[in-house]
C-alpha cells in the first residue's frame, strides 16, 4: 500500500498542474466564449482544437513514452533526453515551415482557407507543444511534480489573461470615447484572439522550460534514435488511432451535416462536450503520475499485485468523480452560456467514456513494459473503426447524440479487445467481479437523477448528495476506500 499512497501523492500534486488550470480554462473561458460567440463561431474554435488533438500526436510519434521507456538506463540517459529533444526540435521545425511555405492548401484541406491567420497560430502553437513534451515528460520522470504543475499552471493563466484583455477589455475600451490603435487590437479580428491567447501561453511555456532544456550537452545518437522509433512509431499509429476517439466526431459532424448548420452544430456539442471532458482531466492526471510509476515497478516480483490494487481504486475513484459530474449538472450548467445548455445531455455518455479510456490506458501498461507495443495499434484501430461506423452510420439520423455514444462504445471495445490479448502474454488478476456492483450503482444513481424531475434545486442537490454519500459509504464498507486514503 506504500506504493499506492506514493503513487496517490503524486497524482494530487500533477492534478495542481492539470485540473487547476483545466478547471480555470473551462469555468472562465468556457464560461466567456459561450456567451461572447455564436455557435458558429464557437464551432471553429471546437473544430480547430480537435485538428491539434490529431496533428499533436503526429508530431510528438509516441516519443514521449519511448524517453519513460529508454531513459530507464542511467548511463544513457543524457543521450537519450538530448537524442529526443534534438529529433522533436528538427520534425516540428519542419511542420512549421512547411505549413507556412503551402499555407494555401493547407488552408483549403482543414476548410479554413479563408482564415490562414488562425492556421498560421494553429500551426505554431502545434510546433512549440510538440517540443515542450519532452522536457515536461523530463520533469514527470525526476517526480517534479510540483514543477510541472507549478508551470502547467502559468500557462494557462498567461493564456486567460491575453483572451479577458482582447476579448473583454479591448471592446469595453473601444466602446467608449477613446481607441485603441489598430495595431494593438482590430474588432474584426474575433476568434483569432482564442489562438493568439493560446500561442502566447505556448510561447512563455517554452521559456519556462529553458532551464531543463540547456542545461544537458547537445548530443544525437542515431543508434538511440533508431531503438526509440522502433520503440515509438507503433505507439504513433496507436496514439493517431486513439485520438481519432477523441477528435474525429467534430470534424465528422461538420462534413456530414453540412456547411450551413455543420459549425453550429459543432459549437453546440462542443459546449456539452467540454463538462463531460471533464472526467478526462482526472484521468490524464493519474496518467501523468502513474506511467513512470508503472515502468519504475515492472520488474519487481509483486508487480502484477500492485497494477490490480491500483486498478481497483482507481475505478473507485473516478466513479465518485462521474457522479460529482452528473449529479449535479445543474450547478455546472451555469458555465455554459444559455443557448448552449441543451448540449449538457451528452455529459453521461461523455464522462463514462473517459472513465473506460482511463481504465484502458490503465491497463495498456501489459503491452508497454513488455515491447508488445503493436497491439497498442491492433486494439486503438479498432477504436477507431467503431468510432468512425458509428459516427457514419447515425450522425444523419441523431446529430450529436450519435457522437456522444460512439465515445462509450469505442473505449468499451477498447477494453475488451486489451483484455483478451493481455490474457496470452500478460495475464493481470484485475478483480473484475468485485468492481461490477460499483458501476451498477452509478449507472442508477446517474439515470435517475437525469429521469426524475426534481420541484427545486435544492430539493435535487439533497437527493443527489445522499446518492454520493452513499456511494463513498459503500466503497468504504467494500473496499476501505477512506481508510486507504487516510492511512488508517
Amino acid at each position: 500500500m506504500k506504493e499506492i499512497r506514493q503513487l496517490a501523492g503524486q497524482t494530487v500534486i500533477y492534478g495542481l498542474g492539470t485540473i487547476v488550470p483545466r478547471f480555470l480554462n473551462y469555468g472562465i473561458l468556457t464560461f466567456m466564449y459561450t456567451r461572447i460567440f455564436p455557435k458558429e463561431e464557437y464551432g471553429i474554435i471546437t473544430e480547430l482544437y480537435a485538428w491539434m488533438v490529431l496533428f499533436q500526436i503526429i508530431l510528438t510519434y509516441g516519443m514521449e513514452t519511448g524517453f519513460f521507456r529508454f531513459s530507464q538506463n542511467q548511463d544513457e540517459y543524457k543521450k537519450v533526453y538530448s537524442t529526443t529533444l534534438i529529433s522533436l526540435l528538427i520534425t516540428s521545425s519542419l511542420f512549421l515551415i512547411l505549413t507556412n511555405v503551402f499555407i494555401k492548401p493547407f488552408s483549403e484541406f482543414l476548410k479554413y482557407e479563408n482564415n490562414r491567420e488562425y492556421i498560421r497560430m494553429f500551426t505554431a502553437i502545434l510546433a512549440i507543444d510538440a517540443f515542450s513534451a519532452i522536457p515536461f515528460a523530463r520533469l514527470r520522470r525526476h517526480n517534479k511534480a510540483k514543477t510541472f504543475s507549478i508551470i502547467k499552471i502559468l500557462n494557462v493563466v498567461i493564456t486567460i489573461v491575453v483572451v479577458i484583455f482582447f476579448l473583454v477589455i479591448a471592446p469595453h475600451i473601444n466602446s467608449g470615447s477613446k481607441q485603441l490603435p489598430g495595431w494593438l487590437y482590430n474588432p474584426g479580428f474575433g476568434v483569432g484572439y482564442v489562438f493568439l491567447a493560446n500561442l502566447a501561453g505556448s510561447l512563455c511555456t517554452m521559456l519556462m522550460l529553458l532551464p531543463w532544456i540547456i542545461d544537458i550537452k547537445p548530443e544525437f545518437d542515431r543508434e538511440i534514435l533508431k531503438k526509440m522509433l522502433g520503440y515509438s512509431l507503433p505507439l504513433l499509429v496507436a496514439g493517431l488511432a486513439g485520438s481519432i476517439n477523441d477528435a474525429i466526431d467534430k470534424l465528422m459532424l461538420r462534413r456530414i451535416i453540412g456547411e450551413e448548420n455543420g459549425l453550429y452544430t459543432v459549437g453546440e456539442y462542443g459546449a456539452g462536450y467540454k463538462i463531460g471532458v471533464l472526467m478526462a482531466l482526472f484521468v490524464q492526471m493519474f496518467r501523468f503520475a502513474a506511467e513512470p510509476f508503472f515502468f519504475e515497478r515492472a520488474g519487481k516480483a509483486d508487480a502484477k499485485k500492485t497494477y490490480a490494487e491500483v486498478m481497483k481504486y482507481f475505478i473507485i475513484a473516478m466513479l465518485i468523480v462521474f457522479l460529482g459530474l452528473n449529479l449535479y449538472k445543474s450547478g455546472i450548467q451555469y458555465i455554459l452560456g444559455r443557448d448552449y445548455r441543451n448540449s449538457l445531455v451528452v455529459v453521461p455518455m461523455i464522462s463514462m467514456a473517459y472513465l473506460l479510456y482511463g481504465i484502458y490506458m490503465n491497463h495498456s501498461i501489459w503491452y508497454k513494459i513488455n515491447n508488445l507495443t503493436r497491439y497498442g495499434i491492433y486494439i486503438t484501430l479498432m477504436g477507431a473503426a467503431v468510432t468512425i461506423a458509428i459516427n457514419a452510420l447515425f450522425i444523419p439520423a441523431y446529430g450529436y447524440m450519435a457522437s456522444a455514444w460512439a465515445h462509450v462504445f469505442s473505449y468499451l471495445t477498447m477494453i475488451i479487445a486489451s483484455f483478451i490479448f493481455a490474457s496470452k502474454h500478460y495475464k493481470v488478476e484485475y478483480q473484475i467481479s468485485r468492481l461490477i456492483p460499483y458501476f451498477i450503482m452509478a449507472i442508477l444513481m446517474v439515470a435517475f437523477a437525469e429521469l426524475f424531475q426534481y420541484k427545486t434545486i435544492v430539493s435535487e442537490i439533497a437527493v443527489n448528495t445522499v446518492f454520493l454519500i452513499v456511494f463513498i459509504a459503500f466503497a468504504q464498507y467494500k473496499d476501505k476506500l477512506i481508510s486507504k486514503i487516510l492511512n488508517r
